[in-house]
């Protein structure tokens, strides 16, 4: 930040010297020479250098940070310097206006095209091209307004300063041949014309730019491309509100993105993360505000069953839905304190199932809910302590885990086979090996089949995991 600041600081000043020198020596040779061309390239000089003076406070500002009273900075102050630019080029305009065409219709003027004019104006185009590099280099590296308005100053001299060298050599023509010398004189009033042209051309792109800038008007297409990138993150649905403005060399970013009810809230806050990342990419600087809206669109059953139980902070798993003749069959397990009474676990889970059903017959679905079944079941609220088997024993346990493996269709066998007791109970954790180019809906069937057998085989066990993974 102090390497920005001071680098700004330093090429607006170089431009202040830079306009000091060039509106003086405009202004010498022009009194001397009496060319309107001229005069008006030191007019226009001494608003660039009015422009520079501008410019060089207004960095010096737009850079301090935010504070109580300017909650999103002071960077418009460079917008505002760009306006006040743009007014005294205007007016500037109109002087130049009024005077070549009071010299080409009611005053003749003489001019002396002096060698010192050429110069002058050479030396003009050398060290405004020198400024509007210099210049735009900065303001594109840190995104400064002020410094590319003074920047497009610069660079418009450059082509006015032309048009004056090319005003003054008709005259000198006019002289050598001898021709009429009022129709070549006049050239030098209409090069400023075309001056004042290029001046009004310039001003008013830099005051639309600046207006736009001071109204949060947003960068050309930016929110486009931020609504193409954030839309386009999986989880988002929507991209409901946006609203993008400028404010000096940082970019603010507000949305309202659209995200499914069902998803937990860190899972939207991952979603709100990566849309963050996504207009970074785009606005490396921007100062980025995402809110998640929950919305209950383009869901399936399961997804509006998660919503319902997440909305009265409830937990649910097992979820199996099925059509039969009377309706839709909805089955799950409802997770409550251990602690909890009998009674009160009843209370929860039919108030789940009204409030369930209540929202499935607001979806207006097509079939009528013919029952919801909750099982409920105790919560594990704390890490249970066991202990691993006797090796001798569980080595038996193995033996026949991996026969049961070994006998169902469809696996491969098993491995890390790992016993352990806890609370009275055997916990069995297993991997499954199954043909990769078995589709999941089987694996699945395979996976609860091994289950089902090694309950028959040991009634004793408690908790089963089995972990299904490709055998090579």
């Amino acid at each position: 930040m102090q390497d920005q600041v001071r680098e700004k600081k330093i090429v607006a000043a170089t431009s202040v010297g830079a306009a000091v020198l060039l509106t003086s020596t405009k202004l010498v040779i022009g009194l001397l020479t009496g060319s309107l061309g001229v005069l008006a390239e030191a007019a226009h000089s001494g608003l660039d250098l009015a422009a520079a003076v501008v410019t060089f406070f207004a960095v010096r500002v737009s850079d301090r940070p935010a504070d109580p009273s300017h909650l999103y900075g002071h960077g418009k102050v460079e917008n505002l310097s760009a306006l006040f630019e743009t007014l005294l080029l205007l007016v500037t305009c109109i002087w130049i206006i009024y005077e070549a065409i009071h010299r080409l219709f009611f005053v003749a003027v003489k001019v002396e095209p002096s060698l010192w004019a050429f110069l002058v104006m050479a030396m003009s185009i050398v060290i405004d091209f020198s400024r509007s590099r210099a210049l735009s280099r900065v303001a594109k590296k840190y995104k400064s307004q002020a410094l590319e308005a003074d920047a497009l100053h610069f660079s418009t001299d450059i082509w006015s300063s032309a048009v004056v060298i090319v005003g003054l050599a008709l005259v000198r023509l006019g002289e050598y041949t001898g021709g009429n010398k009022a129709f070549f004189e006049s050239a030098d009033a209409i090069a400023a014309l075309v001056v004042a042209a290029i001046v009004i051309y310039v001003s008013l792109k830099l005051g639309r730019r600046a207006v736009d800038a001071l109204l949060d008007g947003a960068p050309t297409g930016l929110a486009e491309r931020i609504s193409r990138a954030v839309s386009g993150i999986d989880g988002i649905q929507h991209v409901s509100r946006m609203r993008v403005r400028d404010v000096g060399n940082h970019v603010f970013v507000d949305l309202t993105v659209d995200v499914p009810r069902s998803f937990s809230f860190e899972e939207s806050h991952q979603i709100v993360q990566k849309a963050e990342d996504a207009v970074r990419d785009l606005s490396p600087n921007a100062d980025v505000v995402i809110h998640a809206d929950p919305i209950a669109e383009r869901e399936g059953i399961p997804e509006k069953i998660h919503a319902v139980a997440a909305r009265e902070h409830l937990s649910v798993h097992n979820i199996t839905t099925y059509w039969a003749d009377k309706g839709m069959w909805i089955n799950l397990d409802l997770e409550v304190d251990p602690g909890c009474s009998f009674e009160r676990a009843h209370e929860l889970a039919t108030d789940f199932e009204d409030r369930l059903r209540a929202e499935l017959i607001g979806e207006k679905t097509s079939t009528p809910i013919a029952d919801i079944a909750v099982h409920i079941e105790p919560r594990n609220n704390e890490f249970a302590h066991g202990v691993p088997m006797d090796p001798a024993k569980a080595d038996s346990y193995i033996k026949r885990i991996e026969a049961v493996s070994r006998g169902l269709k469809g696996s491969d066998g098993s491995h890390q086979i790992e016993l352990h007791e806890v609370n009275g109970c055997v916990y069995l954790s297993l991997h499954l090996l199954i043909r990769a180019d078995t589709s999941i809906a089987e694996v699945h069937n395979i996976a609860e089949e091994m289950e089902s057998r090694l309950r028959l085989e040991f009634p004793e066990l408690g908790r089963i995991v089995i972990h299904t993974e490709p055998s090579s």
